[in-house]
């Protein structure tokens, strides 16, 4: 790792520029030779598409040299800084005895990079998931999207690589933290391309992540550590407050430290926790539809008359809107270019859509959810597994209203907001997988998240033209934004009433995305290796 280098912010070339140019360009603010130069290192490329006849590509770069403290005190430029590597803090393992190996619950990223970082620091983990690996998994899926047999275990929220396995694979986060750089380390080094590293919106794709998840197992398997599908939790005991056993499949398995990364949607595990007083709390989340239009009028919005540039990837939008008048926030989530809306069932007789893309992003159809915020207010009764139950009485409602067999019920946008059945489809082709009935929204969700998609749908018009056009496709129903539970944990990721117990994830409440899921495994991981030592069986 470099101890330091010159940070560059805000370096632009144009659309039909070389990377020749960004040389030039470095070497003329640091006042510099390429010869000075020993590595140019891009740390961020973003498209500034603010002037549609005008984009550009804006880099923040690392330029390492021999002599970067005397270059750096010659300039005066706020868009150049010295740069320090970041001191990471090295973990030491701790001395509490743990007889057993510790057990990770689910390999979706928060499992995945718990398991991963407990195999490097020597401590072995054993992994079950519920579902099947990734390739089985895949075949189960598509079996599912064509004949409508679901396997409750393996789905498209259930199985090897989590429920992020069937999505458009996105990178993109919110939080600051440095385990960020380890995880995209860790899937360039297993197979994903490396421009994830740089790229603003960076995304893998559904079809290499597969590959990538395969490689990471791989890795944990060479360092000792053990991972088995088709393995479901079924129970865990404690006493005193402190974790005792666990059952997985019928099988009774002692354990001391246990990373629960169960993902939003492992209902039945919510509730053999609630059964055995783990404790939880109702969560707010989102629900709604899924909305596509053409990708090219996405593209057209965003990029203008450069629109076709070959140097320019499928357009995406993030759209957020707040109602006055309903006091909700209506918004865009998960957006897929070039993508399709998948059947992503977990339960029988319960409807959900998702949405879900290839690296290259070169379909038809530009599709994201379109969602409502709800709240623990909106939820009957006070049990803190309330909001899985909503979830679950509109995700009937849309099953039967698509007429079962899990076809899903679709609206066109400009009968959506006459309140009026479509009756026939105009240039957008709906693309969910397993079929879908022309049916009327209003009757599979709450009436105020009607109300508020249509304000929404009316705003999101104003700032992408043609959003609201009359052919737009509305597919019911997403309702998996977020889980609808948190499962408590205190300050060192433990929960509050379970020592040896640590949720993690999306599954416990902590996270939103692949990125942020996976930083919060890799962390409870530390906190598992700081408290305990190298367990007595290895």
């Amino acid at each position: 790792m470099k101890s330091m280098a010159i940070r560059i912010n805000n370096i632009n070339l144009n659309l039909d520029d070389e990377f020749k140019v960004l040389e030039k360009k470095v070497c003329k603010k640091l006042k510099i030779s390429k010869e000075d130069i020993n590595k140019i290192e891009i740390i961020r490329k973003s498209i500034d598409a603010r002037k549609k006849n005008d984009i550009k590509f804006t880099y923040s770069i690392d330029v390492i040299c021999d002599n970067e403290a005397k270059i750096i005190s010659k300039i005066h430029d706020k868009d150049v800084r010295l740069e320090k590597a970041e001191e990471i803090d090295s973990i030491i393992p701790g001395t509490e005895k743990m007889e057993h190996r510790p057990v990770v619950i689910g390999f979706g990223p928060a499992g995945i990079f718990a398991a991963l970082t407990l195999a490097r620091k020597g401590y072995k983990p054993i992994v079950y998931e519920r579902g099947e690996s990734v390739d089985k998994r895949t075949e189960t899926v598509e079996k599912f999207w064509k004949s409508g047999e679901l396997n409750l275990e393996s789905n498209v929220q259930f199985g090897e690589g989590g429920a992020g396995t069937f999505s458009d694979g996105k990178l993109t986060t919110r939080i600051k933290d440095h385990r960020c750089t380890f995880v995209l380390d860790e899937l360039i080094n297993a197979g994903a391309p490396s421009e994830i590293k740089y790229e603003s919106k960076a995304h893998v794709g559904t079809d290499l992540l597969k590959g990538v998840v395969k490689n990471i197992r791989e890795e944990i398997k060479r360092l000792g550590g053990e991972v088995h599908f088709d393995s479901k939790l079924e129970k865990l005991s404690y006493e005193n407050g402190k974790l005792k056993k666990i059952i997985v499949s019928g099988k009774e398995i002692p354990c001391e430290a246990l990373v629960l990364a169960i993902g939003h949607s492992s209902r039945d595990t919510y509730e053999m926790l609630h059964k055995e007083n783990v404790s939880m709390d109702a969560k707010a989340f989102a629900i709604g539809v899924r909305i596509e239009h053409p990708q090219e009028l996405i593209n057209i919005s965003q990029y203008g008359e450069n629109h076709k540039h070959p140097k320019l990837q499928a357009a995406d939008y993030r759209l957020t809107y707040q109602s006055e008048r309903l006091k909700r926030g209506i918004y865009s989530f998960c957006m897929c270019p070039g993508g399709v809306v998948v059947a992503a069932a977990s339960e029988e007789g319960r409807l959900v859509s998702n949405g879900m893309s290839y690296h290259a992003r070169d379909l038809e159809n530009a599709n994201s959810a379109l969602v409502v915020t709800i709240s623990p207010e909106d939820f009957e009764g006070d049990s803190p597994l309330r909001g899985m139950e909503f979830q679950r009485h509109y995700e009937e409602l849309a099953f039967k209203l698509g007429g079962g067999n899990y076809k899903a019920p679709v609206q066109l946008v400009g009968d959506f907001l006459k309140d009026r059945i479509s009756t026939k489809l105009g240039e957008v082709t709906p693309s969910y997988t397993a079929g879908y009935e022309f049916k009327e929204l209003k009757d599979c969700l709450p009436s105020y998240v009607i109300d508020a998609l249509k304000e929404g749908i009316y705003n999101f018009d104003k700032k992408i033209k043609g959003y609201a056009r009359e052919d737009a496709v509305l597919t019911g129903i997403e309702t998996r934004t977020s889980a609808p539970v948190t499962l408590n944990r205190d300050s060192k990721l433990e929960s509050v009433n379970v020592s040896g117990l640590y949720p993690t994830g999306e599954g416990a409440g902590f996270a939103g995305g692949i990125i942020s899921a996976a930083v919060d495994g890799i962390k409870v991981a530390e906190h598992i290796i700081e408290k305990f030592a190298l367990p007595k069986e290895i």
